[in-house]
């Protein structure tokens, strides 16, 4: 795993298996901003990341921990260890981060209702502002590795 470099951008990834959402961070870590979401499988969110990268100056990517309420790891954990093997695979350069994602659906939902959002938009919303919501988790706690 290479290690990541603070001063470039935080992609946060909060991976599906049909849809992947993402959001990105500043270099500073003060603007934090939920980006489109991604239709498909692994290979749709690794070209999307390509895509990001090509656009953004990358340097981690946080890709939400599915854990279980008590912490325990289900069947989610091996379909996103896959992914975090293939993103190391493709993006040697990056730092890859494990960020634990309990709660953030259920934050996101609540934000996006708070503004507003209801029905469809929630939904096409929902992924890439539960990535937004792990990048400032990992901020929080110091950006943990």
């Amino acid at each position: 795993m290479a290690p990541h470099d603070p001063k470039r951008v935080a992609l946060g990834v909060d991976h599906g298996t049909r849809r992947t959402g993402f959001a990105a961070a500043d270099a500073s870590r003060i603007l934090i901003s939920p980006l489109d979401p991604v239709q498909g499988g692994d290979a749709e969110a690794l070209d999307a990341i390509a895509a990001l990268c090509e656009e953004r100056d990358v340097g981690v990517l946080v890709v939400g921990y599915p854990l279980h309420m008590d912490g325990a790891t289900g069947p989610r954990v091996a379909e996103v260890d896959a992914f975090i093997t293939l993103a190391e695979q493709r993006f040697p350069e990056l730092g890859v981060v494990r960020q634990d994602e309990r709660l953030t659906t259920r934050e996101a939902e609540e934000r996006l209702r708070e503004a507003g959002y209801h029905g469809a938009q929630r939904k096409a919303r929902k992924d890439s502002w539960s990535a937004m919501i792990l990048l400032e988790d990992w901020i929080s706690a110091g950006e943990p590795r």
